[in-house]
């Protein structure tokens, strides 16, 4: 079940191959480096672990995909200018980027992720 975002926290992102960890104090710290380090006031969401990579043309599981820790986690409404920059040296990517339909080529997230996003497909 994906957690529900803050009411001015609309923007979510993705950080792959990122661990945070699972206490309150790890999420809270996490909150507070992104603070520190962006400016950016930010709601932790979830890890999720992805599944392997589908190949496209036979349906079939890559071999040595899949279980990397990806981080998930929203940006206040009022940083995201100052943030979209900032991110992209870090790998960090707009769930929208993310799931686009040409991106988005192996189901490697669970479907329920599709609902974080902030537009409407």
């Amino acid at each position: 079940m994906n957690k529900e975002l803050k009411s001015d926290f609309k923007q979510v992102c993705v950080w792959p191959a990122c661990v945070v960890g699972e206490t309150e104090d790890d999420h809270n710290k996490f909150e507070g480096f992104m603070y520190e380090n962006f400016k950016v006031r930010v709601q932790y969401l979830e890890e999720i672990k992805t599944k392997p990579d589908v190949n496209q043309s036979n349906g079939t599981t890559v071999a040595g995909t899949g279980g990397r820790n990806d981080l998930f986690f929203a940006v206040h409404n009022d940083d995201v200018g100052k943030f979209a920059i900032a991110r992209l040296q870090y790998g960090i990517r707009w769930i929208e980027d993310v799931l686009a339909q040409c991106n988005y080529s192996s189901p490697i997230y669970p479907e329920r992720v599709f609902k974080y996003k902030c537009w409407e497909a």
